[in-house]
Parts: C-alpha cells; structure tokens; sequence
C-alpha cells in the first residue's frame, strides 16, 4: 500500500546539508541546521530533501565507500563541546582541524565512560550489525589505499583468520571510526528528532548502485557479478541516446539477482531499514535499473556494447514489503521509461517524478508540463543535477522562452517565480524547489553539472541572500495551494 506520507499534499526545499553556512569547512548539523529547520516550518515547508549522507571519495554523494555509514564531515564539533567535550576550536575549522577534533572527542569519549553519550553509543553498537565490516574497510583503506582486489589475498578474500588477527591488530583504530560513526548517527537523529517535532520531514536519496571499492561490495562478493579475483564482469550504464552518441558508463558493478534471491534480499532489506531510520521518505535514484539494467562488458571504454538485462525489482519490493507495512519511496523515474517500469513503480504505489525545466520543448502533449501532472507525482522546478531555474532560462533560445511565457501568459513575475508558483499548483502531491530558486540565484550557484568533475557539490549559502519577507512569502503560497503542514 501506498505510504501515507506520500498521500498528503506538501511542499518542500531541495538543500544539501554541505550548502548550510557555518564556521567548519562545509555545512555541519550543527546550529545552522537548526535555524535551517525553524527557517522551513516558518516558510510553511514539510519537507527538506538532501543528497546521499554518506562519505563521499571524490565530493560527490553519488560515490561513497560505503552505503551505510555517515559523512564525518557533517559532525559539528561546537555541538560536541556542548556536550561536554572540552576541546578547543578556532573560529574557522578545516577538514584537518576537523579530523583531529574529532579524534580528540572520540579519545575523550573512551576516557569518560559514564557519560550519558557513551550509554548512547553502547546502543548504537548493539543496534548497527552493518558497523563491523565497514569500519573494517575504513581502516584498511588507510592501511591499503589501492582498491580492495588489490589487497594481500587473505583479506581481499576475506579469510576469517585474517579478519580475526587484522581486528585484533588494528582494535584501536576500528573502535575510533565506530565512535566517529556514532557521533554522526547520534548528530543527525537529533536532528531529524527537531525537524519532525516541527513538522518538517527528511526527504533522502538511495542511489541503486553501489561503488566498486566499497565496504558493500567487498563484504558481499557474492552479490555482485564479479570475477574470481573480485574485479567486475560488467559495470552499469545507460546506452546512447539523444544527449549522447555512446551513452553512459558509470562503472558500478552489477547485482548478481540470483545471489540475492538466495539471501531473501537481506542486504537490500536492510539497507532500505537503515535509510528509513535516516530519513521519512527515500528516493530511488535510476528505478529503472529494478526492471533491467543497461549491462556493459567491463573492459569496454563505452556504453555502445551493453545490453538491457532483466532485474528483480518486482521480488524485491514484495520481499520488502514482508517486513514493512509500506514504501514511503519516490521512484527517480526520468528520462526513456518504458510501461513495465511504469507498472512497477504503479504496483507498489511509488510517485514518479516530473521536472519543469523539461517541459517546454516540445508540444501540449509533453508529460512534464503541469495540466499533464498526476497526483502520484512529485514535482520539481529542477534538481541538484539541473541549471538553476534561472540560469536555465537565461539559456533558452527565442522559441522555446516564448512558449514559456505563452504558458504563463506573459507573467509580470520574473523568473523562477512562474516555476516556482506552477509547481506548487500542480496537482502533484509534492511539489519541491532546490534553494536557489528561492533565492533567485544564477547559473554560477548551480550544485552540480553531470559529466563534469570540476566545481560541483562546493555551493553554500549565506543568511544574507533571504530576501526579506521570503519565509512570509512561501507562507503564503503554501496556504494559497494547500500545501502548509497541518
């Protein structure tokens, strides 16, 4: 059955908890979060929906080692000194000082076992079966930095000996990175804690595959179709289309469905456990990839020589739903979407998602703009991988602006203010706006450009750029579309 969640109307802020001002090096859960929080339910917001929180290897959330483990990037170490830690900090932090205050709280932590935190952490210990293997691979991987098939064998094929005498080598270091992650977790409940109390829900992000080098593929090589030394056999992508004449070769390995048939889809069911512990709603970035995936040769350059090979979507959810009354998940259904990808996501009672930004390019027909939208459907002006609604616009040639403005009959509202209000019409139940467009922001505060490598995921905001009256403003439109929380 469909969440209930997913059954109400609401409106919510696309904000990635790296943007948030603050003095560390990137945005933390710290008191910035919180005024982030109270800045939303003023605003008349439910949701604020993030990225991936896991810890990034090249900036982005969408390349982690590891699907369940938390960023330490996103501790607040200001936070920790409230708690009693009592070290010192500069009114500036980068990562390094980061690091180090983080070790130097988890020293004190050890060291002050009586504290109400370190009962917390007990918990968290006995609460966290994923914990084990992922530290283990954190600490290997300062040990190792090479990828793991490139490990001595023992631990590349992870002999119990060899696991036993690296634990018991390396026991310090491994119970670091379980406080570390600790801090994290206990840091984000509390503030999850504070948004729901406010009315405000925590949107996340699940992308389907997982990295290579990764804790997950490491500590399940029998999930994945792999060689015998561990290397893939065929990574993921998408075949060449309009926007690109070889396709996409994103390089992830790909699940060996057979493998997790035989486990009852253990690994899955518990990841979508941990991430609805995280979040309230989850969306699923590539659903596609439940019903087949694009399967490329892992020695080929490009995505030309793949093949859509069927998946095990439709076992999947059913397994998932043995174990859970419902799915609050939103299906990350863009793109060439065929109908047995439609029917799953419909099956399970999934929302699709709709993107205005992609709406006015061809005829009334076209399935994103608004008299089309559905109730089952979350809507976006655009998303962290889009332009700003502004700067695409100030992109468009004469033609396609011109259709923008015959659709909003020549708006007196400047751009993206006609989005912006179009969304939050739409029949679709949510209706998301990523903060930029709030703040009228150009193509230069964009958070990311697919196929680049430079200067994506860095933007943060500044309190100064709220137009004063802005909360008031959102207040308004909310209660004018119905879309104010209860």
């Amino acid at each position: 059955m469909p969440a209930e969640l997913l059954e109400k109307r609401t409106s919510g802020v696309v904000l990635h908890p790296t943007s948030l001002p603050g003095r560390q090096f990137q945005g933390s859960f710290g008191t910035d979060a919180y005024r982030w929080v109270d800045w939303l339910q003023g605003a008349g917001f439910g949701i604020w929906q993030i990225l991936p929180l896991c810890p990034v290897a090249d900036g982005s959330p969408y390349n982690s080692y590891s699907a369940f483990a938390g960023n330490p990037d996103f501790i607040d170490l200001e936070q920790l000194q409230q708690w009693g830690w009592p070290g010192k900090l500069d009114s500036r932090i980068d990562r390094r000082q980061l690091r180090e205050g983080l070790t130097a709280a988890c020293h004190w932590l050890q060291q002050n076992q009586a504290h109400p935190l370190y009962r917390e952490y007990q918990q968290f210990l006995a609460q966290s079966p994923w914990l084990t293997d992922t530290v283990r691979f954190m600490v290997l991987k300062q040990l190792h930095p090479e990828p793991w098939t490139q490990w001595p064998q023992p631990l590349r094929q992870r002999d119990n000996d060899a696991l036993a005498s690296f634990d018991s080598e390396q026991e310090e270091a491994l119970a670091q990175q379980k406080l570390i992650q600790f801090l994290f977790h206990y840091q984000w409940h509390q503030l999850k804690a504070y948004a729901n109390e406010r009315g405000v829900r925590l949107f996340g992000d699940l992308p389907i595959f997982v990295s290579h080098n990764s804790a997950d593929v490491w500590a399940n090589q029998a999930l994945y179709k792999l060689d015998p030394d561990g290397t893939p056999q065929v990574v993921a992508g998408v075949p060449p289309d309009y926007f690109s004449a070889t396709g996409q070769r994103w390089g992830n390995p790909l699940y060996l469905w057979d493998g997790h048939r035989a486990s009852g889809f253990k690994w899955w069911r518990d990841r979508l456990n941990h991430s609805l512990q995280l979040y309230d709603a989850v969306r699923i970035d590539h659903f596609r990839g439940f019903v087949a995936s694009w399967e490329i040769p892992a020695e080929e350059p490009t995505a030309i020589q793949g093949q859509w090979v069927e998946a095990a979507g439709d076992e999947l959810f059913r397994a998932l739903l043995q174990e859970r009354d419902d799915l609050p998940l939103i299906a990350e259904d863009l793109g060439i979407i065929t109908e047995d990808v439609v029917a799953l996501r419909r099956k399970y009672g999934l929302p699709g998602m709709k993107i205005l930004q992609f709406a006015f390019d061809s005829d009334g027909f076209n399935p994103y703009l608004p008299h089309n939208h559905t109730a089952d459907t979350v809507i976006y002006t655009g998303t962290h991988d889009n332009n700003t609604t502004l700067g695409w616009y100030r992109h468009l040639n004469d033609h396609v602006r011109n259709r923008v403005r015959d659709y909003y009959c020549a708006p007196t509202e400047p751009m993206p203010w006609p989005l912006i209000q179009s969304a939050l019409a739409s029949p679709a139940r949510w209706a998301m706006v990523p903060l930029q467009d709030l703040l009228e922001l150009g193509e230069e505060d964009r958070m990311n450009t697919p196929g680049t490598t430079e200067g994506n995921w860095g933007w943060r905001f500044q309190w100064s750029q709220f137009p004063e009256g802005l909360a008031g403003r959102m207040r308004y439109l909310n209660q004018l579309y119905n879309r104010q929380p209860a």
